[in-house]
């Protein structure tokens, strides 16, 4: 039996990935209904959009007294969003927290690959929520509804 038959019967849905020549996986979400591009990272505590985007996707917040990290010391400062609502394919969560920060660095990067800017990262905070599977031979993210 496939991978994508057993976790069917199991209540996940499962959403198509692009891989790109930096092997970061790319996937389309939407944000409080608007759409965008993003950057799956298991590797990153909590999901975050780029700050300058905060109007484009209707998204209120807060400073943040949490510092950010990352491979990078490019990070200063955070803030925090809460009660947000997240769709990727027809999986669809309510409430969910994201922390926005500058991601002109990361954009800055994926550009001088030849790849389009992203809005922001999807993190392990979502991944955990949604119980996920990465399916890399078949490009699949799988989330439990």
């Amino acid at each position: 039996m496939k991978l994508k038959s057993l976790l069917k019967k199991s209540g996940y849905l499962s959403i198509s990935f692009k891989r790109l020549k930096t092997n970061h996986i790319q996937i389309k979400a939407e944000i409080n209904s608007v759409k965008g591009v993003f950057i799956i990272d298991t590797g990153a505590s909590n999901s975050c959009i780029d700050l300058k985007l905060c109007d484009f996707y209707n998204i209120s917040y807060e400073k943040s007294s949490e510092k950010a990290s990352s491979a990078t010391d490019q990070i200063s400062n955070t803030m925090i969003s809460k009660k947000n609502q997240i769709k990727i394919g027809k999986w669809f969560k309510k409430n969910m927290t994201i922390v926005l920060f500058d991601m002109t660095f990361i954009n800055k990067t994926l550009n001088e690959h030849g790849i389009e800017c992203v809005s922001g990262i999807i993190g392990s905070d979502l991944l955990k929520k949604g119980k996920a599977i990465i399916d890399y031979s078949e490009n699949k993210l799988f989330l439990k509804s």
